[in-house]
C-alpha cells in the first residue's frame, strides 16, 4: 500500500470511528425510547433490555453504516479540499481516481459486512429479540396453531403449537400421498427433531389406498415412530412460517428475509401464487441490491466532498446529502412499487443503485 492510500486511509477511518459509534449510539437511544412502553408490558428488566440490544446491533449496523460512511467520506473530503491537499496530489499527477481507490476500498468492505450481517446476523438477532420479549410472558417459547405446505413433497404439516426454540411440535398432523397413490395421515401427540431426523410419540397413522376413500383401510397405533425421509428441519420449518407472515405491507417497507430463507421457501414451493412469487422475488433482489448501498453513497460523496474553493465544499456537501436523502427514498419507493407488482422485482431493487452510481460516475469523471 503506497503511503498516500495510508494517509488517506487514517484520515477517513477516525471520523469514520466516531461516526459509526455516535450513529449507532443514537439509533439505540431512539430505539429505546420508542420501544419502552413495550419492554415494561414484557416485565424486561435492564439485563434483558441490553441483552435485546445486544442482539439487535447487528441489525441496527445494517442501518447506519451507509449513513456513517457517506459523513465521514465527507468530512475527510472537505477536509482535505480546504487545506488545499487534493489540489496538491493531482498536481503532483495523481489522478482523482487513483485518489479514490482508498475510500472504494471501504464502501466495498462495507457492502460485504452489511450483505454478511443480513444473511447471518440479523434473522437470528431478529428471532432472539422476539424470545427475549416474549421471555417472562407465559408460553413465549410457543407459537399457537401452526401449518404450513410442501408441495416439493407433497406434505401438508399442522400442530397446536410449535416451540420457537427447542423445535417441538405438539399434536402435530401429517398429510401426504406416496407414489403410488396412497395416501397417510399421522397424528401425534408430540414431536421432536433428534439425531437428525423426527420422532413421534403417541402416534396414530391412517392409509387410504385410494384417492376416493374418507374412511381410512388401515389404521396403526404405536407409542413411538421414527420419520424416515422427512426433510423439513425445524429451522425450515419457522423460515417458512417466517415468509408465510410477511405481508405485503411490511415487505414493501424494508428487505425483511435473508436469501437463504427465500431459497428455501422457493424448495418447498416451486410454484408460489403469483403475488407471493413477485413479494419474494422483489425480496431476493432488495436482499442482493441493499449491500451496495455503501458503495453507491462513496460515489455520490466523491465529486460533491472534493469539490474546490470554500464556498463550494460547504455546497457540495449540502447537495451530496440531499441526493442521497432522495436515493434512500428512491430504494424504499422502488421496493413498494415492485412488492405491489407495478415494477419488474430486479428494476424495482436495482435501478436506484444504478442510476445514482451512473450519477455519480459521471460527476467524477467531470472532476477537473
Amino acid at each position: 500500500m503506497r503511503l498516500l492510500d495510508r494517509y488517506l486511509l487514517r484520515e477517513l477511518l477516525v471520523p469514520l470511528g466516531y461516526c459509526l459509534s455516535g450513529f449507532l449510539v443514537f439509533w439505540i437511544s431512539f430505539d429505546l425510547i420508542s420501544e419502552l412502553d413495550d419492554f415494561q408490558k414484557a416485565r424486561l428488566r435492564a439485563g434483558d433490555v441490553a441483552e435485546y440490544y445486544l442482539v439487535k446491533t447487528p441489525e441496527f449496523l445494517v442501518t447506519v453504516m451507509p449513513i456513517a460512511l457517506l459523513l465521514a467520506l465527507l468530512y475527510a473530503l472537505t477536509h482535505h479540499a480546504r487545506h488545499h491537499e487534493l489540489t496538491a496530489m493531482r498536481a503532483a499527477g495523481v489522478s482523482f481516481w487513483r485518489l479514490s481507490v482508498p475510500y472504494l476500498g471501504v464502501g466495498l468492505v462495507f457492502s460485504l459486512g452489511v450483505f454478511a450481517l443480513n444473511e447471518f446476523c440479523v434473522p437470528s438477532g431478529t428471532d432472539l429479540a422476539d424470545q427475549i420479549l416474549d421471555r417472562h410472558l407465559g408460553g413465549g417459547d410457543w407459537r399457537r396453531n401452526v401449518g404450513f405446505h410442501n408441495s416439493r413433497d407433497g406434505r401438508t404439516w399442522t400442530a397446536s403449537a410449535l416451540n420457537l426454540r427447542t423445535g417441538e411440535l405438539r399434536n402435530p398432523q401429517v398429510d401426504w400421498r406416496l407414489p403410488d397413490g396412497t395416501r397417510r395421515q399421522v397424528f401425534a401427540d408430540q414431536a421432536r427433531w433428534t439425531n437428525g431426523g423426527w420422532t413421534f410419540y403417541g402416534v396414530q397413522e391412517f392409509l387410504y389406498h385410494s384417492p376416493q376413500e374418507t374412511v381410512a383401510t388401515e389404521k396403526v397405533t404405536t407409542n413411538v415412530w421414527r420419520a424416515a425421509g422427512f426433510a423439513e428441519t425445524p429451522a425450515q420449518i419457522k423460515s417458512q412460517l417466517k415468509v408465510d407472515d410477511l405481508s405485503s405491507i411490511s415487505a414493501s417497507k424494508k428487505t425483511r428475509l435473508a436469501i437463504r430463507e427465500i431459497q428455501e421457501y422457493f424448495q418447498w414451493n416451486p410454484h408460489p401464487a403469483p403475488d407471493k412469487y413477485t413479494l419474494l422475488r422483489t425480496q431476493w433482489e432488495g436482499r442482493l441490491a441493499e449491500p451496495w448501498t455503501c458503495l453507491v453513497v462513496v460515489l455520490i460523496a466523491l465529486p460533491f466532498g472534493a469539490a474546490g474553493g470554500r464556498r463550494n465544499v460547504f455546497v457540495g456537501v449540502a447537495n451530496s446529502i440531499t441526493i442521497c436523502f432522495a436515493y434512500y427514498i428512491l430504494l424504499r419507493l422502488g421496493l413498494a412499487l415492485g412488492t405491489g407488482g407495478y415494477l419488474p422485482p430486479w428494476l424495482a431493487a436495482w435501478s436506484p443503485n444504478l442510476l445514482f452510481a451512473g450519477a455519480g460516475i459521471w460527476l467524477t469523471q467531470r472532476q477537473p
